[in-house]
């Protein structure tokens, strides 16, 4: 059936407001199909990059949603049986898919496909290569789970033989439970690591490896496989892959490995060497151990394919990051606000290093969210204790919505305050997000820099920080002066 869908049909979107669900609405409607949506959670930046596209978004599910009779309907996987609109979907005769197979037959087609995967940083290489492939004129496509400050949006329609796609190992849909990535045509992957989550899926380690196995085996001879050299579970499974193959890290064994690093001209500077001969030196506008990784990787693929070298490191020091990845979202009165996506216990460890790094001289005040599947089960409980140990500060606010999790799965903050507290950092849990912000408006002084991590909408904690600090740093301000 997708192969007759024509330019002109209509196609509905159930779980519209998902990342990667808004990027696929804005790819078809480029491609010049009508589009329209539902979803129960309706928040920034997606809801706001849908609503500037002019993609008509139902609030709430209900078979209602689907009155209009689209052409076709794509099912997002937070979408489950039982729920209202998709029961009315089975009952009729509109045809419908999953998201992956959409974008596997509709979208990359017979293009060039780079697939990005791995536990961590697909969001920030997806869209630093994507722009390095636009900076040498390829005129790639690219779909990412992001919104990257190159673009001011999550996806672009290709004009060129290339798409650059995120590869999630996430499960398609609930009448497709395979890892989105099994559609995405991988010609050539960047495989940044592979660590056990989504505990909501994945009961053991083991079983994620077999799944990323089925991605290697998927990469045909003439493609090419860039992966992490010092990620031990990626050697587990590499003898898996037919294709050319190059390591990127630090050890010596490592194809591609960066020699020295440091911050300079406000910059962080990377050199490489390739097989121990000097390369290239990256200057990277991100910074962190965990960026410098992912511009590795992605200069690896280019080297690999033969791209530019110049172009390749100018795309490298031109990319801008990723919305919600170690954003500024704001700058008031000597404090500095940074917004970042983190949630698994390394990236939230990587992340606040990265903001050392940055931010040397001052306070950093991390502030957590426990929302993915697996931030809100104990399998982390003793990680989530390590990870935090590089900030000044740590404020954990309650686990979200843990009642379809039994009492002995649940993560615990009172638990993780305990440790850290034990361990010398000055660490509080919080009931709600109102409470973490009058903390804040009694604690912070200019200097701070404030980090919140979150991969949700942390119950609209950010803009209601940014007001209550203009307001109290404005009054604290004040009445310095006067004294």
């Amino acid at each position: 059936m997708l192969d007759k869908l024509k330019p002109g049909s209509t196609i509905h979107l159930m779980g519209i407001c998902g990342t990667a669900m808004a990027s696929l609405a804005g790819l078809l409607q480029d491609i010049g199909f009508k589009v329209t949506g539902s979803d129960q959670n309706v928040y920034p930046p997606m809801s706001t990059m849908l609503e500037s596209l002019n993609i008509n978004v139902m609030e709430g599910y209900s078979a209602n949603n689907l009155s209009h009779m689209p052409d076709f309907v794509i099912v997002g996987n937070v979408i489950s049986r039982p729920n209202p609109e998709a029961q009315a979907l089975l009952a009729s005769n509109i045809p419908y898919t999953s998201l992956p197979k959409a974008m596997g037959e509709l979208v990359i087609a017979e293009r060039n496909s780079i697939v990005v995967s791995g536990t961590h940083g697909k969001t920030t290489t997806t869209s630093m290569l994507s722009y390095m492939a636009e900076v040498l004129g390829l005129n790639p496509g690219f779909f990412v789970g992001g919104i990257p400050l190159n673009y001011g949006k999550s996806f672009k329609k290709a004009e060129g033989d290339y798409f650059v796609i995120e590869g999630d190992e996430y499960d398609t849909a609930f009448f497709d439970k395979v890892p989105k990535f099994i559609y995405y045509k991988p010609k050539y992957v960047i495989l940044t690591g592979i660590e056990f989550d989504h505990a909501d899926i994945y009961s053991s380690l083991e079983q994620i490896l077999a799944e990323f196995t089925k991605l290697l085996k998927l990469i045909p001879s003439d493609g090419i496989l860039i992966y992490n050299g010092d990620c031990p579970n990626i050697q587990k499974i590499i003898a898996q892959a037919k294709c050319k193959t190059a390591s990127f890290g630090e050890g010596e064994a490592c194809t591609y490995r960066f020699t020295q690093r440091a911050l300079f001209a406000g910059r962080n500077q990377v050199s490489v060497n390739k097989n121990n001969e000097k390369l290239a030196d990256m200057a990277l506008k991100l910074f962190g151990h965990h960026n410098s990784l992912n511009a590795l990787s992605c200069l690896a693929l280019a080297t690999e394919l033969g791209w530019n070298k110049s172009k390749t490191l100018q795309g490298l020091a031109g990319f801008k990051g990723v919305k919600r990845r170690q954003e500024v979202i704001g700058q008031i009165n000597g404090v500095t606000v940074v917004e970042d996506f983190a949630h698994h216990p390394t990236a939230v460890d990587l992340t606040i290093k990265s903001m050392k790094e940055q931010y040397p001289e001052r306070r950093i005040i991390s502030i957590f969210e426990p929302r993915s599947a697996t931030s809100r089960r104990n399998i982390f409980q003793s990680d989530y204790a390590k990870a935090f140990l590089s900030t000044d500060i740590a404020l954990v606010a309650k686990p979200y919505n843990q009642s379809n999790i039994s009492e002995e799965e649940r993560f615990s903050t009172s638990v993780l305050i305990s440790d850290l507290s034990k361990a010398g950092v000055r660490a509080f849990d919080f009931e709600s997000s109102d409470n973490i912000i009058t903390y804040l408006s009694k604690e912070v002084k200019p200097g701070d820099v404030i980090l919140i991590m979150s991969n949700g909408g942390f119950d609209g904690l950010y803009k209601k920080l940014l007001k209550t600090l203009s307001e109290t740093l404005a009054i604290k301000t004040e009445t310095t002066a006067s004294l």
